[in-house]
């Protein structure tokens, strides 16, 4: 199955790393290589870093930027960029680019387990050499650690109840399929509920992928440290479909963006931060209504940028 994947606020990312011809970039999420196609277009002497913890999108972004001599390729999660910096002998970068989420491509490859669509094992790993799956969470999580991340990364004001029918299914035999949970959404949601918004899976489905990808953990505990290895004016574009993963981007800026962290009432300032970043976008930015007709999935999709002092 070819990789297919429409890139989210194409041209606002483009801008918005301010493209030198001669820096170095670093694509954390290449997925299928679109918005890599574009930082590469403009480069002349630089070079171009690629990351993806999912292998299939990696080989995809490989065969589509296979004529550009000055991009190169690690199999990596985001988290461990340093690796590919160091193997690349990069000391600092002038632009950053992370597209979070799950791809087009990976909600429509029928036996990776990510849509509520297919019949397909409950899997939902963005990196398959890992072991944990959707399967493990929703066959071993305590009836309170459902609930929690269905309320917390699903937002689904039935998690109680829902965790309360999967928990009560998986007494009689393992809940292994993507049509499995999804009966079990349905039985435990009152029909009335149901007839309203969107598919009634979708939150679960949301939920289950951030936890078992660590998808919230991981950028809390990366985007930072991605700040620190800005060359000075160098920028950094983030991309986000959620609301957790949006308030984790807003929060570190504005916490790179203060030059004192100390508390209010001390009079004189011990705290030595200084500010490290100036924020570009002080509202993110959204797809246009153009946008939005030729790609639905981007309805959700919220951009942010700052540069490096």
């Amino acid at each position: 199955m070819e990789f297919h994947h429409i890139p989210v606020l194409y041209q606002e990312v483009l801008d918005g790393l301010k493209i030198k011809e001669n820096g170095t970039y670093l694509d954390g999420t290449v997925g299928g290589g679109n918005h890599s196609m574009g930082i590469l277009q403009r480069l002349k002497d630089g070079k171009l870093i690629c990351l993806d913890q999912d292998e299939n999108a990696l080989k995809a972004s490989q065969e589509k930027l296979k004529d550009f001599s000055s991009v190169s390729f690690y199999h990596l999660n985001y988290k461990d960029f340093t690796q590919a910096l160091k193997k690349e002998g990069v000391e600092g970068l002038d632009g950053i680019l992370l597209d979070l989420g799950v791809s087009s491509y990976q909600f429509d490859q029928e036996d990776r387990g990510f849509s509520y669509r297919f019949d397909a094992p409950l899997d939902m790993r963005m990196d398959q050499s890992k072991a944990f799956t959707a399967k493990d969470i929703v066959n071993t999580y305590s009836l309170e650690d459902l609930d929690r991340i269905f309320r917390e990364y699903g937002e689904e004001r039935w998690s109680k109840r829902i965790a309360e029918f999967i928990v009560k299914a998986r007494q009689d035999k393992p809940v292994e399929t993507t049509f499995q949970l999804v009966d079990l959404i349905k039985a435990a949601i009152p029909k009335q509920v149901r007839r309203k918004g969107g598919h009634p899976a979708k939150r679960i489905f949301q939920a289950l992928r951030i936890e078992v990808n660590n998808e919230l953990g991981v950028l809390k505990d990366t985007l930072y440290e991605m700040i620190q290895w800005l060359n000075p004016g160098g920028r950094i574009v983030v991309i986000s479909f959620h609301s957790l993963e949006d308030r984790i981007v807003k929060e570190t800026f504005k916490y790179a963006f203060k030059d004192c962290i100390c508390p209010p009432e001390q009079p004189v300032c011990t705290c030595q931060k200084v500010r490290e970043i100036k924020i570009i976008t002080r509202k993110p930015l959204q797809a246009s209504p153009e946008e939005l007709k030729e790609n639905p999935r981007s309805s959700s999709a919220k951009c942010r940028i700052a540069e490096k002092i």
